[in-house]
């Protein structure tokens, strides 16, 4: 069973980290996720905490929060320093990295149910970032879910809806920030949080991604396919669109995800719109 550190002791861990980086947690403020950790400290920033197999960092590494600090026109935490070091007796890496604190708190869980009051400043904002993120260019490669996105993956998951598969490689490969959802943005000032795994990826990624945790609500979903809709364009909106649906309806999927109607909707849409060409 994989590891879970919302249940395990990670005081050794938390006690490497304030060593490594020379920094008091205050760990009042601790938030444990499955394979992730945070904490504010006692010089106003934040330090998030994550653990990852060998088998899931690959080649490229996981610098990924590091990498992004280079990036201009994106509203993100400030990165200051990060940590890395290997587990003993095991083939796992730990890895911390302190960043400004946020501008506010984060929208809501990474699938709402509920719409969220987001004015027009903030999509504003929202677009302006995502626009810069594309300008960029990288040799890191986007690993939503800690798995590299290929061409290969794409078409396979559209398969599942397409036997006959459909030629997505028309897309462009952008910089993505590869996890957006609405527990990685805040509000009501927009910034975009959690680097480690953007990296180039298919066109539309990033707004098909957002656009699929937001279809439990409709109207959410459908403002974030206007707000992208130059990255929603014919074939990446489609191809992008059954790759998140695919994801979505995933065997283990939880059978009361409120997604599953409407991606079931939209991926049968969607394809018979590829079918008649």
């Amino acid at each position: 069973m994989p590891a879970d550190l919302r249940v395990e002791p990670v005081d050794g861990v938390l006690d490497e980290v304030e060593h490594a980086l020379q920094v008091q947690l205050d760990r009042g403020t601790l938030v444990r996720k499955r394979r992730s950790l945070g904490a504010c400290t006692d010089r106003g920033t934040w330090v998030r905490i994550e653990r990852r197999r060998f088998d899931k960092i690959g080649s490229q590494g996981w610098y990924g929060t590091e990498c992004a600090a280079l990036l201009e026109g994106v509203a993100k935490p400030q990165w200051h320093r990060g940590a890395a070091w290997r587990q003993p007796g095991d083939a796992v890496m730990w890895r911390a990295d302190e960043t400004d604190l946020l501008p506010g708190a984060p929208i809501g869980s990474s699938v709402l149910a509920v719409e969220p009051a987001l004015s027009d400043a903030w999509w504003q904002a929202f677009n302006v970032s995502l626009d810069a993120l594309a300008i960029h260019r990288t040799r890191r490669g986007a690993t939503p879910d800690t798995v590299t996105i290929t061409q290969t993956g794409v078409v396979e998951a559209i398969s599942r809806f397409l036997p006959g598969g459909v030629d997505a490689t028309a897309n462009r490969w952008l910089p993505a920030h590869a996890d957006l959802n609405w527990a990685n943005m805040t509000g009501p000032e927009f910034c975009l949080f959690d680097w480690e795994d953007w990296g180039m990826a298919p066109q539309g990624l990033d707004a098909a991604s957002l656009w699929g945790n937001s279809l439990a609500v409709p109207a959410l979903a459908e403002r974030v396919r206007h707000e992208r809709r130059h990255d929603l364009g014919e074939p990446g909106w489609q191809a992008e669109t059954l790759f998140v649906c695919a994801k979505i309806l995933a065997p283990d999927a939880h059978p009361e995800d409120p997604r599953l109607e409407p991606a079931r909707h939209m991926a049968a849409q969607v394809a018979e719109d590829l079918q008649r060409g």
